[in-house]
């Protein structure tokens, strides 16, 4: 070198750094449309609940007809969830995704173009296992992407995104109606997903990536094992799902039945996998974090869903406000819900177990205090008395299920992550079922013992679903005590 003259850049160092740099971007661009699709995804849970009046007198549907419009697809979600992580787990998460968001978007044209109830039925039955399809690739990918602690922060965003679909698809749907008009501004709820459908199947066709490295490619995906999984879960959500139209009380043996299904379910997973991959692996559950988080999980749904079917109820037919204004009342709770969920996601790592239980128990006395301002027959705008307290409970929520989730998925290894993630998302499913029935059996029957007072319904039912919650915050508490007496030492399956 002559002297005064600067060393030439390391261009291979130079050239590995840009490769970082866009393998970096590439992982968050492919996030990103997952992140989209699954916000699209879970928004027609809630979302099609404020459009039930406009599809009844467009169609002329009956109330079976309109049940299984909302019911039909959570079933369907539910049933495919796991069947669909375990394929993508095997032959590549990039084209089940594809295929998801392709079904997702065809079956919602569909829906919007529907020309008789037995029509929407259909689409929406095929919609539900489209989006069931989806989503554990999502959280897949995550696993696949990110490693360690730095998949805190991706989980917080999923996180936000799951809470803020539940929440504003009221307000969503509300404003849709409004621009659309009572006749068929219910259709544009489902054709306001196409255009996003379509971009979404381009970009995770270019920017997910085709097959986890070192993946069970080789293996079968165990048809008995999916059979099984699938005839339970049906058997244990139909009766849930179909609460108010199936009046025979013989509806509810088929829950035991669906467990009996579940336990040979389990028996032949673990038979099946001393020779090849299964379905769903049972050794999961030897992680203290995966089981006491699917707990969690499970339980938290099961009252978290339920609060805004029966708030949607008391505001529209109760009190006589709009969708929009139904939507808007939520909307506390969701700008809560995202704030949280970004925070928690980064230092879910620091705080761990803790975090959740201070979720849950924010939770609660945002929801106790629901019911204290509601109490007698309110004066003044119930939208505006229950701003405060919706948005202590968003914040509680956003510090519980992106935490928890990070939490239980830990220590799942990517070669399962599909499948772990698509039975820590069933049992999300089932939960909802299960509060929305629970719940929503204890709001019409207070509703019709006080003959019609529909604020002391919603106040009793709201207590249901904070007890409920408050069974999730127990079992954090449990799984806090005993990591400080007991601590897991690292697992490997």
């Amino acid at each position: 070198m002559s002297p005064g003259r600067p060393d030439p850049p390391d261009r291979s160092t130079d050239a590995a750094g840009r490769a970082d740099n866009v393998d970096n971007r590439r992982r968050w661009q492919a996030l990103g449309v997952g992140l989209v699709a699954a916000f699209m995804t879970l928004l027609d849970v809630s979302i099609v609940n404020v459009a039930v009046p406009s599809i009844d007198r467009a169609l002329g549907a009956t109330p079976s007809d309109l049940q299984w419009v909302l019911s039909g697809y959570a079933l369907t979600f539910g049933l495919v969830l796991v069947p669909a992580g375990r394929f993508g787990d095997a032959r590549g998460r990039r084209n089940a995704f594809v295929l998801g968001i392709a079904l997702f978007t065809l079956t919602s044209a569909l829906a919007g173009l529907a020309r008789s109830p037995e029509w929407l039925v259909a689409a929406r039955l095929v919609q539900g296992a489209a989006a069931g399809i989806v989503n554990p690739q999502v959280t897949g990918l995550i696993q696949q992407l990110f490693r360690g602690p730095e998949r805190a922060r991706p989980f917080g965003l999923l996180g936000a995104t799951i809470g803020i679909s539940t929440a504003v698809g009221p307000l969503l749907g509300g404003l849709l109606i409004q621009a659309g008009g009572e006749q068929h501004g219910w259709r544009w709820i489902f054709f306001v997903n196409v255009p996003v459908g379509v971009v979404a199947v381009l970009l995770g066709w270019r920017l997910l990536p085709a097959r986890p490295s070192g993946g069970p490619s080789r293996h079968r995906l165990d048809p008995v094992g999916v059979l099984l999984l699938a005839v339970g879960v049906v058997l244990l959500l139909l009766p849930l799902v179909q609460r108010e139209q199936w009046h025979s009380p013989w509806k509810w043996a088929l829950v035991p039945a669906g467990l009996v299904v579940l336990a040979a379910f389990g028996l032949w997973e673990r038979r099946y996998a001393r020779h090849d991959t299964p379905l769903f692996d049972l050794r999961l559950f030897r992680f203290r974090s995966y089981t006491l988080g699917a707990l969690i999980a499970l339980v938290y749904f099961g009252g978290f869903t339920a609060i805004f079917f029966i708030f949607t109820l008391y505001l529209q037919n109760g009190l006589g406000y709009s969708a929009l204004v139904a939507g808007l009342a939520i909307t506390p709770f969701a700008l809560g819900f995202a704030a949280a969920s970004a925070l928690g996601g980064r230092i879910v790592n620091r705080y761990g177990r803790p975090l959740v239980a201070v979720g849950l128990l924010a939770v609660v006395l945002g929801l106790g205090a629901v019911v204290f301002v509601l109490r007698g027959n309110p004066h003044g705008s119930v939208p505006l008395l229950t701003a405060v307290p919706l948005l202590i409970a968003g914040l509680g929520s956003g510090l519980v299920i992106a935490p928890n989730q990070t939490l239980t998925l830990s220590q799942v290894p990517v070669a399962q992550a599909g499948s772990g993630a698509g039975m820590l998302q069933t049992g999300q499913r089932i939960g909802s079922a299960a509060g929305i029935a629970g719940v929503g059996a204890v709001f019409f029957s207070s509703l019709a013992e006080t003959h019609g007072n529909w604020s002391t319904a919603f106040r009793h039912s709201l207590l249901l679903a904070t007890g409920i919650i408050g069974l999730a915050l127990i079992a954090a508490l449990i799984d806090i005590h005993r990591s400080r007496r007991d601590p897991q030492p690292p697992t490997r399956l």
